[in-house]
């Protein structure tokens, strides 16, 4: 049982609030593998649309979003390309190739967290029998918290369509970067031939993803998700808690994001931390191991979840953290560095 007082561990730690649960508890549902859960299909069909793409599938999480999306893009033997620490390249336990057979291209990162053009361009592949043929680029949009520009995601899909490639999107955040931005989610996903979508984090679902794109696409991907052993039965209980949190938890993500800017601040004034000021709800903190340890360790005996180690944190902010919570933690930073012996 989670007995932390402020848990900035992930965004995935939140719990459906009063509302959703009511939503939850009155879902009509039906078989969806069949394909007659009426809430799944509502879920999906608005998906769709709210992107502007030909049709939507609900699954339990962005790792197998991600996962099916790849293998419709790709065949065995193919590659995708994707940054050095994207997570379906780095954090998703190398499924695309244990269970797709198919071959990642890591590219670094720039500063930030771009992948340089010319790396993308240089490492396609095509046409000679020695090498694995490149199929899909997928990007990341935010990273790490970091929103990349709606303009560098044009200029990979020029790239794209200039090679007949794929282009993938691990919009796991999506609508973090669209509030960030001011941007409506069909402009921003427009140039994508797939993107996944994740309902459990920053919206307060407590489980599912959603991954929505071209038909052909969706189709490959219905029958890897039966093949993969992700197919759902009575869903709609589920789904439920998405369309519930696509009609409320959206615009509240700017609450968020003032959060972990005020938090980024408070921590920022401690000379001993290096803060990375955050675009959205997720801050970085850098620091020397040695006090990393002690730091992390004291947080943790005074209730605060937080994410880390080696003298590096993650904290994140979600609709279960509120102003108070902030303020709490930063009381507790500035005791530690008022009373650690250094």
């Amino acid at each position: 049982m989670n007995t932390l007082r402020h848990d900035f561990r992930s965004d995935t730690v939140t719990r459906p609030s009063a509302g959703m649960r009511q939503a939850m508890a009155e879902a009509e549902v039906g078989d969806d593998v069949f394909g007659d859960d009426p809430t799944v299909n509502r879920l999906e069909q608005r998906m769709a649309a709210m992107l502007g793409k030909d049709a939507a599938i609900y699954v339990s999480s962005g790792t197998l979003s991600n996962l099916l999306a790849l293998m419709s893009h790709c065949g065995r033997g193919d590659e995708f390309i994707a940054g050095q620490h994207a997570h379906c390249y780095k954090y998703e336990a190398g499924g695309a190739a244990v269970l797709g057979s198919i071959q990642p291209q890591p590219i670094a990162h720039q500063p930030d967290g771009t992948m340089d053009l010319g790396d993308i361009e240089g490492a396609i592949k095509s046409g000679d029998s020695h090498f694995a043929t490149t199929r899909v680029i997928a990007l990341e949009n935010t990273f790490g918290g970091k929103v990349l520009p709606i303009s560098y995601m044009a200029d990979v899909a020029e790239i794209a369509v200039r090679h007949g490639l794929g282009l993938h999107l691990d919009g796991a955040r999506a609508f973090n970067a669209c509030v960030a931005l001011d941007a409506d989610i069909k402009t921003f996903t427009a140039p994508f031939d797939s993107v996944s979508i994740c309902l459990s984090k920053g919206l307060g679902a407590p489980i599912g993803s959603v991954l929505v794109g071209r038909q052909d696409l969706i189709d490959k991907a219905r029958r890897h998700r039966k093949m993969l052993g992700g197919g759902l039965r009575q869903s709609g209980i589920l789904a439920a808690a998405g369309l519930y949190a696509l009609d409320h938890n959206i615009d509240r993500l700017g609450d968020d994001h003032r959060r972990a800017r005020r938090l980024a601040e408070g921590l920022a004034v401690h000379p001993d931390l290096r803060v990375t000021m955050p675009d959205t709800n997720i801050v970085f903190v850098d620091m020397e191991a040695e006090i990393g340890q002690r730091f992390t360790d004291f947080l943790g005996s005074r209730g605060i979840g937080i994410t880390g180690r080696y003298g590096q944190q993650r904290w994140v902010t979600h609709l279960d953290v509120d102003d108070s919570a902030v303020e709490g933690a930063l009381a507790e930073v500035a005791t530690f560095f008022a009373n650690d012996p250094r």
